[in-house]
């Protein structure tokens, strides 16, 4: 990529799933790029939607010019409630997936109508070339993605997101290094999903907000619920001397199975710590920058550590203590209902909203802890905002949710289960650096 590109955020899938969407998007560059590699696990081909700030309203027209090596042709479509950029590979593991890259232009401005020109081909050799308008002067903030006629994507589809920033941005940085680099006129912002280095090309004094990774949701067998993960813990080490000399940043992985939270390090400054692994059936959570719940029968949250996070709550008979959080404790599960997630903290909003990361603002939520009933009803409780996952939920005569990973690059604790079902995996830490512009 060209170096006035800057990727904002990129994800995998792990599974099946009905849509993607990238928000809050900083509004600091001039264009937006996005690359796909999708599929679906059926037989057939589905269309590609795109929607901006989750309007589905009749708002959306699209051009199509398409062929496949012996035909072209030629639609129009007005008044949509989405613009459909392409298809999707059906039988993935036989055909491969279909490619795609859109660009979005002039998406932050707030006095035109917002366009985007698609290119895309599948593996079965149909190339489409797309110019679609969304009628609305506002600026794009957020872009969801999904199947036709709710058709999921398949594990192993890929979305990238890229910012391009103008040649005259980009060259007022003092520093290199990091994912995103965005400014709002006083501050520059190095923005690091991944590991790296930052290099000052000047002496500068910098803030710099280190979150580590979540932990993940256990496992337990058939009849037994689990805790959700604890949050990475959140540092801020304000005026940093820094001189021009390479500072090695280690972005902290969010647990898997089994496993808490990597710790984040920017150079040799206190590291944060990764959130604790959700506790077992009956037993105590793992501590970590913020605790992960307890699991059933009573299990202990762990704690978290001081300054950085949160305990988790504690487990019931039935159900899974939530995962502390940055900004709060995890909630005890009840007979009724999964411990919540502790939520996360929104202190470094504009940090987030500068550089596209975070959730809604905040960083760093617990996972939810797991819930089981033979019978009756009882209450799935929602996410906390900073990027906690959802604990998984069954209940007699209500479909099964199985639980959710924590949000990369947040720091949000995975959710917890049971019954044989593992955990979500922990979001992936960040380290974000900011200097005076």
């Amino acid at each position: 990529m060209p170096t006035t590109y800057t990727p904002i955020a990129t994800t995998t899938l792990g599974s099946n799933q009905a849509s993607v969407t990238f928000s809050p998007i900083s509004g600091s560059y001039t264009d937006l790029v996005i690359v796909t590699s999708a599929g679906n696990s059926t037989s057939n081909y589905y269309d590609i939607l795109v929607t901006f700030n989750s309007d589905t309203g009749s708002n959306y027209s699209r051009t199509r010019l398409y062929g496949n090596g012996t035909s072209a042709v030629s639609t129009r479509d007005t008044n949509q409630s989405s613009i459909v950029v392409g298809s999707m590979s059906g039988n993935v593991s036989t055909n491969g997936y279909s490619t795609g890259i859109y660009h979005i232009n002039n998406y932050s401005n707030s006095t035109t109508y917002k366009t985007i020109l698609a290119r895309q081909n599948s593996p079965l050799s149909t190339v489409f070339a797309i110019a679609g308008l969304w009628r609305n002067t506002s600026a794009i903030t957020s872009i969801t993605m999904t199947g036709e006629g709710g058709t999921n994507f398949a594990s192993g589809s890929t979305f990238s997101l890229y910012g391009i920033a103008s040649a005259a941005v980009v060259s007022g940085v003092k520093a290199t290094g990091g994912d995103t680099i965005a400014t709002d006129g006083t501050y520059w912002y190095h923005a690091f999903r991944s590991s790296g280095t930052f290099t000052p090309t000047q002496a500068l004094t910098a803030d710099v907000l280190v979150v580590a990774g979540g932990g993940a949701g256990n496992f337990a067998g058939a009849g037994r619920i689990v805790g959700g993960g604890g949050a990475g813990g959140l540092l801020a080490h304000t005026s940093q001397s820094l001189s021009t000399t390479a500072y090695t940043v280690t972005v902290g992985a969010g647990g898997s199975l089994y496993t808490s939270g990597s710790n984040s390090q920017f150079a040799s400054l206190t590291a944060a710590v990764g959130g604790g692994l959700g506790g077992p059936a009956g037993a105590q959570a793992s501590s970590g920058g913020s605790g992960g719940g307890g699991g059933d029968a009573i299990g202990a949250g762990g704690a978290g550590t001081v300054g950085q996070g949160n305990s988790g709550g504690n487990g019931q008979s039935t159900s899974g203590g939530g995962g502390g959080g940055a900004g709060a404790l995890g909630s005890n599960g009840t007979a009724s209902t999964n411990g919540k997630g502790g939520a996360g903290v929104n202190t470094y909003s504009s940090w987030a909203n500068i550089t596209g990361t975070g959730d809604s603002g905040y960083f760093a939520a617990g996972g939810g802890g797991g819930l089981y009933l033979a019978s009756g009803t009882g209450t799935s409780q929602s996410a906390a905002l900073g990027g906690g996952g959802l604990g998984g939920t069954y209940w007699s005569g209500i479909t099964q949710q199985n639980p959710t990973a924590g949000t990369a690059g947040t720091g949000g604790g995975g959710g917890g289960y049971g019954l044989g079902v593992g955990g979500g995996s922990g979001g992936s830490g960040i380290i974000i650096v900011r200097y005076p512009v």
